[in-house]
């Protein structure tokens, strides 16, 4: 087995104990003397007889699954009402041991839940193909409900461009002196017209004036892209259709993914998470190798609490996405996974800095309002830049500049030891305020290193 496996099994074993007690039983049965009988498909099903008190439980845990399953599903024969129980949790700890868990023929009562299972799933995708959540109760309630909603907004970005044209009359300079209150009301007023998106950009607003020497040009700039989402809404009916998708999601409607389900091995690029005070936001960003398609995957947690969806970074994963409705169609939704993730040589296609830097300005023209696009760079070397770092093309004369935050990071100091003066293939968001780098590979053979 090598570290590539031993990490990929270690990731997929957790499945959520319910209490600390069962996790320490679980704990427990993870030993390989534990069981008899272990061994797991090459789909990632896995199965095992564990002996104890005079009595011996069957249990089977089948990780692939359609797209709204949570997790492995599991069958046990033991009276434990704990769910998942102690052997659950025990048998992926014991396939994610240093000890490899033989590939072989599941044994019949194990054979026939596995069949069973996907056999349902199955049917029940044919009976629902868009999804057990896709239809609507009453389209005709859901169509009133939408339209007074999008008259809401409608308000709410109406008096938003009085509040803006009221403050270039007044002058840039008044917003210094009028503080952050009045930001923080003209939020609120545009939560009540239920549009979280125009909410947070204002409220970045009101942290701009007296941010800085150069306050005055970003509180600028960042209120002639609200006025640009003002007036997109406010004319949204003369839009191109991906476009006006672009701009419902910005100023905050959510939509159902609308592409058909692409099926490939998804190289995992990078998966960060992003904690505010109301919830964690894990992004993931995935590369298709056949395709050659880079999307973004979003899952949510409660605040302090880690989203469900983890994948690896480094390893590929069968399975499918399906595209959200906007202009740079990036966003995606993981359907059905077909299997576990595993290990691969593979890697994502690099660019230079400067195809980066134009690569981003013409994804301006399709979504003004983003502030990064995915980018790998091939062959470039972090170099210090002043108090500053950047990554320079070994053969060319240009640079991209880090953003504050990822020089500020601990991965740049992964990143320049990974490099040692040497050029690297990385991986990371490159926008109007730097490169973000979040995965790299050395030049040679090597595993990808999470920054």
């Amino acid at each position: 087995m090598t570290q590539q496996e031993v990490r990929r099994t270690t990731e997929q074993a957790p499945a959520p104990a319910p209490d600390s007690a069962s996790r320490k039983a679980g704990s427990k049965l993870g030993a390989a003397g534990a069981w008899s009988g272990a061994g797991r498909s090459r789909e990632g099903a896995v199965w095992g007889v564990c002996g104890g008190d005079g009595a011996s439980y069957r249990t089977v845990v089948d990780p692939a699954g359609p797209p709204a399953a949570h997790g492995p599903a599991y069958d046990c024969t033991c009276p434990s009402r704990t769910s998942p129980c102690e052997h659950v949790r025990g048998l992926l700890l014991r396939s994610a041991g240093e000890e490899v868990v033989p590939v072989g023929p599941a044994p019949d009562w194990a054979e026939q839940w596995i069949a069973g299972r996907r056999g349902r799933a199955r049917e029940k995708g044919e009976a629902d193909p868009a999804g057990p959540r896709s239809g609507v109760a009453d389209p005709e309630a859901a169509r009133r409900r939408a339209e007074r909603r999008a008259e809401r907004i409608t308000a709410g970005a109406t008096e938003l461009e009085r509040r803006l044209a009221d403050l270039l009359r007044s002058g840039l300079a008044s917003a210094e002196q009028a503080g952050h209150e009045g930001w923080e009301e003209t939020a609120a007023r545009m939560v009540d017209a239920q549009a979280p998106g125009l909410a947070a950009r204002v409220r970045e607003l009101g942290a701009i004036p007296g941010s800085g020497p150069d306050w005055p040009v970003r509180l600028l700039e960042e209120c002639a892209l609200l006025h640009l989402l003002d007036r997109g809404w406010l004319h949204r009916e003369r839009l191109p259709e991906a476009l006006a998708a672009t701009v419902r999601s910005r100023v905050g409607l959510t939509a159902r993914p609308a592409g058909p389900p692409l099926r490939d091995h998804w190289l995992v690029l990078a998966q960060t998470d992003t904690p505010d005070p109301r919830l964690t936001t894990r992004r993931i960003w995935l590369h298709g190798i056949a395709s050659g398609r880079t999307a973004l995957v979003l899952s949510y947690g409660a605040a302090g609490r880690a989203p469900d969806l983890a994948l690896p970074v480094g390893l590929a994963l069968d399975a499918e996405l399906s595209a959200y409705p906007d202009a740079g169609r990036r966003r995606a939704a993981l359907g059905e996974r077909f299997a576990p993730p595993a290990p691969t040589t593979a890697r994502p296609p690099g660019m230079t800095t400067t195809e980066a830097a134009a690569l981003y300005g013409a994804s301006l023209r399709d979504d003004p309002w983003q502030e990064s696009v995915p980018v790998t760079l091939d062959d470039v070397i972090p170099t210090p830049d002043g108090t500053s770092w950047q990554l320079a093309d070994v053969d060319g004369d240009t640079a991209l500049p880090l953003t504050a935050t990822a020089a500020a990071r601990p991965g740049l100091w992964r990143l320049v030891a990974l490099s040692g003066g040497a050029p690297v293939k990385v991986f990371g968001e490159c926008g109007h305020r730097g490169f973000t780098p979040l995965t790299a590979w050395p030049s040679g053979p090597g595993e990808a290193v999470h920054l």
